[in-house]
């Protein structure tokens, strides 16, 4: 029996009835004409009696599929590949699909979520995938309540650096291309997993933690030290606040085009040129991607209703970023956003379940940072900090709830907080700030 339809901001993305545990990968990408050849093996375990199989594909063409070794017959259709199998698979028994596919990636389209996944640039490429654009480029089980580990081999022209979610195990070089090899060994749901393709070069970052700018190499010496030079402290900070950094090491690509946003994956942030810059709004964007690294990555949402449980958590590092070095407090952030907030004509929301519409809104932002802040006025900053703390450490590498996390501060405060998410949460009128 299969179970389809697994979250309804992303329709038609995933299917329940089975989790991938890992996901084996190897691409080569051609940068004129934008083609991917590729070869798909996910590892994966029933969770009820299956008897068809949904896997998603967008744009890209498969070739073969098959199911334990041997090929199948299959339909793709709508960005679903699918397999009905001659043979049950059994809850709980491991399987393996293998999918051959090629074609040119492209974003996912949405009427609500707008675009998102494989990117061409002016000269290379990128993933920006949240929250429904893994299957722009490979096949998958899209949920973000879906974790697995990966191997991602990426062959593509040797003049171009390539940045996988992961650790690099290895690059070797075979005529005019390389291929480079990536381990994920954390699990990590679909949508965080990336590639990064242009002509960048390693700057080594010295950090307690492994990390490393890859970037352009004609890029402004003293803007980068006042801006992706100050990640180290950043790094020391929030694993003061937050616990052990979740993963083996922290990656920041800059592209060489400018981007809107900056883009989160796993143990990854991707950021345009034009955020290499002494600017709070630059600085503040990458400490937010940093601290996602912790809220978002390491601990998850298990539905994308709960996106305030990543968004509200990384603006709220912003606020105590901004407080560390001497910039305005938390206090002067949450007073000025509040204020913003409050003066917002926009449609009515509602912080704790948004609408698909709305799950980027920057209310969902700021007023769930703001909810922090409540939270902080209320228990004080011993136990606020000791609620972040125990949370990361509760749950790291699994997917929560808010009513998990609002349980989570019942239990560290040792009282009943409902009526406060509640205000802040769940009622559509801004609480006034505490």
């Amino acid at each position: 029996m299969r179970k389809a339809g697994t979250d309804s901001y992303v329709p038609g993305h995933g299917d329940a009835s089975y989790d991938v545990e890992h996901y084996g990968l190897a691409l080569a990408y051609k940068l004129i004409g934008n083609r991917i050849d590729g070869d798909a093996t996910l590892r994966c375990r029933a969770n009820v009696d299956v008897t068809s199989l949904g896997v998603d594909l967008h744009a890209l063409r498969p070739a073969k599929v098959f199911v334990d070794g041997k090929a199948v017959r299959f339909t793709h259709r709508h960005a679903k590949i699918e397999v009905k199998l001659a043979t049950p698979i059994s809850a709980g028994t491991p399987f393996e699909v293998r999918v051959k596919y090629a074609g040119s990636p492209r974003p996912v389209p949405s009427s609500t979520l707008g675009t998102s996944g494989w990117e061409e640039l002016a000269d290379g490429a990128i993933v920006a995938a949240q929250p429904h654009g893994a299957p722009s480029w490979f096949p998958c089980n899209d949920r973000p309540d879906n974790k697995a580990t990966y191997s991602v081999a990426v062959s593509a022209p040797s003049d171009y650096h390539v940045a996988v979610s992961g650790e690099l195990v290895s690059s070797k070089r075979s005529g005019s291309s390389t291929t480079w090899l990536y381990e994920q060994g954390v699990p990590m749901p679909t949508y965080l997993a990336t590639v990064q393709i242009g002509r960048y070069e390693v700057t080594e970052l010295k950090s307690d933690v492994p990390m490393r700018v890859i970037a352009p190499a004609d890029r402004d010496a003293a803007a980068f030290d006042a801006s992706f030079g100050q990640q180290p402290k950043m790094m020391a900070f929030f694993t003061k606040l937050f616990g052990d950094y979740p993963f083996a090491s922290y990656t920041a690509v800059i592209t060489d085009d400018d981007l809107e946003i900056p883009l989160e994956s796993q143990g990854l942030s991707t950021f345009g040129r034009n955020f290499i810059d002494d600017d709070w709004d630059a600085v503040r964007l990458i400490a937010h991607e940093l601290s996602h690294q912790w809220f978002g990555n390491a601990v998850t949402l298990t539905e994308w209703k709960d996106i305030w449980l990543h968004e509200g958590f990384a603006c709220y590092s912003e606020w105590l970023w901004s407080e560390e070095i001497g910039e305005k407090s938390a206090d002067e952030r949450a007073a000025h956003h509040h204020r913003k907030v409050a003066e917002d004509d926009g449609p009515d929301l509602v912080l704790g379940a948004p609408g698909a519409d709305l799950m980027f809104d920057d209310r969902v932002y700021k007023r769930g940072a703001l909810t922090l802040h409540a939270l902080r006025s209320e228990v004080g900053d011993e136990v606020f900090f000791e609620i972040l703390r125990t949370w990361i450490a509760k749950h790291r590498g699994e997917n929560v709830t808010t009513e998990q996390f609002v349980a989570h501060v019942a239990e560290v405060v040792g009282r009943d907080l409902q009526p406060l998410f509640d205000a802040w949460l769940f009622e559509v009128e801004l609480p006034d700030l505490p």
